[in-house]
């Protein structure tokens, strides 16, 4: 397996888990490195410490993809790690409640690069790094082989990929989904979801808490909405009681969506300016 080799000092945060190692941290690196390829990563004095998916062009060097040298960075390796981000969503949401929701979030769930969101039986995925565009194709079986779901759009259309000397990717990779705005559902609302054109993979999935905590302090309130995007929390608000919301958002694209969804919702365009 192809070696880098840190400078004396370097290797700190490394044994302290954090998952990118810079270029200015390496003392030399073996040639002829793939892009995306697996690399041990050795301390000052020749241990290996980590393994990492290898950037040739990005200051982050190398992402970190295990610290158990036991583990082999292969289809298994990736499986498994899909596995637990699956199992960890099952214990700690409500899956009553809600049908859309972040699967996998790169380096949180040990999966530098990768990105899924669920939107209800569809599935966006986003491959950001080196190491994910390796792995791709794999990573989209499996992810179809572990969730039941056959339907996968990309959005690897990210600024970061340039950063990263990749070109951006985005499309059906599988299955078939009807054009249009696909829907799903948050707690009690039904929204209307861009998976091919909306911002980041078509909805502010990370807002979720935040938008049913303030429809809990909405009661009888005029309020702003600043950067509304698709009336997330405009309708959150609609439907914790506002007397009014003014929803501002650059794209007018966007506020037509939330005007859809509103009416998805049956709340009247009366209290939304």
């Amino acid at each position: 397996m192809p070696k880098a080799q840190l400078k004396s000092g370097r290797e700190k945060s490394v044994l302290r888990h954090h998952p990118w190692i810079f270029s200015g941290a390496i003392s030399h690196a073996d040639e002829g490195i793939d892009s995306g390829e697996t690399v041990d990563v050795l301390d000052s004095k020749g241990a290996i410490i980590a393994r990492g998916a290898y950037s040739p062009n990005s200051q982050i060097r190398i992402r970190v993809w295990t610290w158990d040298l036991s583990e082999n960075i292969d289809a298994d390796f990736i499986k498994r790690r899909i596995n637990n981000a699956i199992a960890f969503r099952k214990r700690n949401l409500d899956l009553k409640l809600i049908t859309s929701y972040r699967i996998i979030y790169g380096e949180a769930d040990g999966l530098p690069g990768f990105v899924v969101d669920r939107y209800d039986d569809i599935l966006v995925v986003q491959c950001t790094t080196c190491g994910a565009e390796r792995w791709r194709d794999i990573f989209i079986e499996l992810l179809c082989q572990l969730t039941g779901i056959k339907t996968i759009v990309e959005r690897s259309d990210v600024d970061i990929r340039d950063l990263e000397g990749l070109s951006k990717r985005s499309g059906l990779v599988t299955g078939n989904i009807s054009s249009g705005l696909h829907l799903i559902k948050e707690n009690d609302l039904i929204f209307g979801v861009d998976v091919f054109g909306g911002q980041k993979t078509g909805f502010y999935l990370d807002q979720r808490e935040n938008r049913a905590l303030m429809s809990q302090h909405a009661a009888n309130k005029d309020v702003l909405d600043c950067f509304a995007y698709t009336g997330g929390f405009t309708i959150s608000l609609l439907a914790g009681g506002a007397k009014s919301v003014v929803a501002v958002d650059s794209s007018r694209a966007n506020l037509d969506i939330a005007k859809h969804n509103c009416a998805l919702n049956d709340r009247s365009l009366d209290r939304v300016e």
